[in-house]
């Protein structure tokens, strides 16, 4: 046979294979002496010869997905060689195959007659603009040809020609996207953004924060969420957000980037862009998608970070992975939730999950093996020892769902995206700026007389004192009782009257005021949880300390200031003060009873010395007259007769604090709490307009700050 090219040779022969049954590709070419053209081509099999397998490149690495074998060594092939007229002319044809042939119904599926169609392309294209995605595509298209053996290629040629369409359009659109970025930062030089590569040349990824989200990571940048949902099939644009929790609980952005490249080399120059936008201070935990690609860059850039896969993201793959299973076994589901939120330690949680594998067999089951691998990365009972700002372990977090779901969708294009964007902004910001009101304008409802409620009303916002309300309220179904005690550190038995099997165990250091739950609620989530509050209400902890405040849940979570909030209460003072000593003696008395018992001797003068020390105790007691005064304070002076008395400085003096009568004492204090309760409305007022003017010097520290940062990233720049 003679050919007028070497295609239509190609072209005769793959036609060929197609009626025949089996796939072909190219092999051997020989080439003119004279001016190095092809003169000889071989078409072969695809499987003639076999893998060459370099022991080279694969001794000291791991394959981790390795292909299936296809070359079998076939013989089957046709030559062609030019000739001198110019045609091609056959030259050697070898029929016989060494391998079963592929029947007619499955011929599509070989790899050189999977073609896509000029007609099918233009198909394509208009149901991917309408948001469709490639499984839908193929099943439009199996009903318009008639079968899946007429479509002529399968769903993976479809969705490989999506993505590539894809990759051609962002690439021309990218160029609105480095005009937004230009223009925000020549109105802003605050505003950072960010190219891998020329931006001239053809790029890889974008990155960009804007001052807001800069600025906003100095006051919750403890816990980040790097959201790669919008890469997935359903949104199909190359979109990842950085964002993280605010005072309020919602979601706040910390920078976002596009994607056209998502290399171990992209993520890890992604990170690093990002870390330089927010100062260089790394967070103490974040939260990604199930990707080992991610995983790796994140230990690259982010040593001494804490890295969690999305545990709800886990379970929307094991839905998919696992939907014919669920189907079969209509109470595996619930009972894999079961196994990963409800167990309360990392052994129960081993025991369930044997239990459960066992029971169902699946102990084979490659995903379920992979994740269970990675567990530490997201089953809750490995991860509660780090912040991660999530008020609840079962429930999902707000933080976890996108800051811009609403706003970007499956049909979004670069041309739409920064207006969407922008509303998102908008939106979030008006969200925070109502939650500022109604922490600052509303009062909430007391549910229980406990001074710790009312401190916690005036110190958290709205949302996150609900959530510590829920807790405190929570305390009155539990009983605390002493399991241990070594003199500083008391061990706590928490637990619900009649339920001692699922109890808690709660250490109390008395001297330090310092609680650790086995729930470690606390390190999680940054609230106390009800096991240490009820602890905290047998041992007379009336308010809560200092170090169990986080700044970033509190009203003033957005101001470098720090206001020392001292009660204006004079009843909560007392209490308070009252708390202190009562552990302290309590402490004390504890050795001295330790010293004391040891011997019929030192029993004695302990005994001696306690009755003693009871008379004095009385004496004092008698003699004492308390007067509250302006600054919640009750002062002490002794009188005449040389017993100790109270008096308010300025305003009475010792004679008539000893010869008023109980009537007018009581009176006075009256008129005193009356004038006190004025004064500190006032300095309240006065207290709100100090701290806007703070903040609003605080606002523009900062803004010099990160003007600062960025003058050090372009001299860095500049040097490199």
């Amino acid at each position: 046979m003679e050919f007028e090219s070497e295609e239509a040779a190609k072209a005769f022969y793959n036609s060929y294979a197609r009626r025949v049954g089996f796939s072909t590709r190219v092999s051997s070419s020989r080439r003119s002496r004279r001016d190095g053209a092809i003169i000889q081509r071989q078409f072969v099999c695809a499987k003639e010869g076999f893998r060459n397998l370099n022991e080279k490149r694969t001794k000291d690495r791991e394959i981790k997905r390795p292909r299936t074998i296809t070359r079998v060594g076939c013989k089957a092939s046709l030559s062609v060689k030019m000739h001198d007229s110019g045609k091609w002319i056959v030259s050697g044809f070898v029929r016989e195959h060494n391998h079963e042939l592929v029947p007619p119904d499955q011929v599509h599926c070989l790899r050189s007659h999977r073609q896509i169609s000029g007609a099918a392309k233009t198909l394509i294209d208009t149901l991917q603009a309408a948001g469709m995605g490639p499984r839908r595509i193929m099943s439009a298209l199996i009903k318009e040809y008639g079968g899946i053996s007429k479509v002529g290629f399968t769903e993976v040629d479809c969705r490989n020609y999506m993505r590539n369409n894809r990759q051609r359009s962002l690439e021309g659109d990218i160029q609105l996207v480095l005009d937004y970025l230009r223009q925000m930062h020549a109105e802003n030089p605050n505003f950072f953004y960010a190219v891998q590569g020329d931006e001239d040349q053809c790029m890889n990824n974008v990155f960009w924060a804007d001052p807001k989200a800069r600025m906003n990571y100095t006051f919750f940048g403890d816990t980040v969420t790097f959201d790669t949902t919008y890469r997935s099939n359903r949104y199909r644009l190359p979109f990842a957000p950085f964002t993280g929790v605010n005072h309020h609980g919602q979601p706040v952005l910390f920078g976002c980037a596009f994607l056209l490249n998502e290399s171990e080399a992209s993520f890890v120059w992604l990170f690093k862009t990002w870390l330089m936008a927010m100062s260089g201070h790394p967070p103490v935990s974040i939260t990604t998608d199930h990707d080992s690609v991610i995983r790796s860059a994140i230990i690259q850039v982010f040593p001494e970070t804490r890295h969690r896969f999305c545990k709800w993201h886990i379970f929307k793959k094991c839905q998919e992975k696992l939907s014919h299973f669920f189907l079969k076994h209509p109470n595996f589901e619930a009972e894999f939730h079961k196994c990963v939120n409800l167990t309360e330690s990392i052994e129960e949680f081993e025991s369930c999950w044997l239990t459960l594998v066992e029971r169902y067999d699946l102990r084979d089951h490659e995903w379920l093996q992979a994740i269970y691998s990675s567990r530490r990365q997201w089953v809750p009972v490995y991860l509660r020892d780090t912040f991660f700002a999530e008020m609840s372990i079962t429930q999902r977090s707000d933080s976890m769902n996108s800051y811009f779901d609403g706003y970007v969708n499956a049909s979004t294009n670069l041309n739409q995206f920064f207006k969407l964007y922008e509303k998102a902004l908008e939106s979030r910001n008006e969200k925070e700026v109502r939650a500022d009101y109604d922490t600052m304008n509303t009062l909430p409802v007391l549910r229980t007389p406990s001074p710790m409620e009312k401190q916690a009303s005036e110190l958290y916002t709205r949302k996150i004192f609900t959530r510590f309300q829920e807790e405190l309220v929570g305390t009155l179904t539990f009983m605390a009782s002493k399991a241990e005690d070594d003199g500083e550190v008391i061990t706590y038995h928490v637990a619900k009257f009649g339920e001692d099997h699922k109890a808690y165990y709660v250490k109390f250091n008395v001297l330090e005021m310092k609680s650790n739950c086995s729930c470690q609620m606390f390190e999680f989530s940054g609230l106390l949880c009800r096991h240490v509050l009820a602890v905290f209400r047998v041992t007379n902890v009336l308010t809560l300390p200092s170090h169990y405040i986080l700044k970033r849940w509190t009203r003033n979570a957005k101001s470098n200031v720090i206001l020392e909030d001292h009660s204006t209460d004079v009843y909560t003072y007392y209490l308070e003060s009252h708390t202190v000593r009562y552990n302290t003696l309590r402490h004390e008395a504890f050795k001295f009873v330790d010293e004391g018992a040891k011997s019929p001797e030192t029993y004695d003068v302990a005994m001696d010395a306690l009755q003693e020390a009871a008379k004095r105790v009385a004496e004092t007691i008698k003699n004492e007259v308390r007067t509250p005064i302006s600054n919640g304070k009750v002062r002490s002076c002794f009188l005449n007769d040389g017993s100790r008395g109270n008096y308010t400085s300025g305003t009475h003096d010792e004679s008539l604090v000893q010869h008023m009568s109980q009537d007018d004492l009581d009176k006075n204090i009256r008129e005193l709490m009356n004038e006190l309760q004025s004064a500190n409305r006032k300095c309240e007022i006065y207290r709100s307009n100090l701290l806007s003017v703070l903040k609003a010097v605080e606002d523009h520290k900062l803004e010099m700050s990160v003007t600062v940062q960025n003058i050090k990233i372009k001299a860095a720049e500049q040097s490199l």
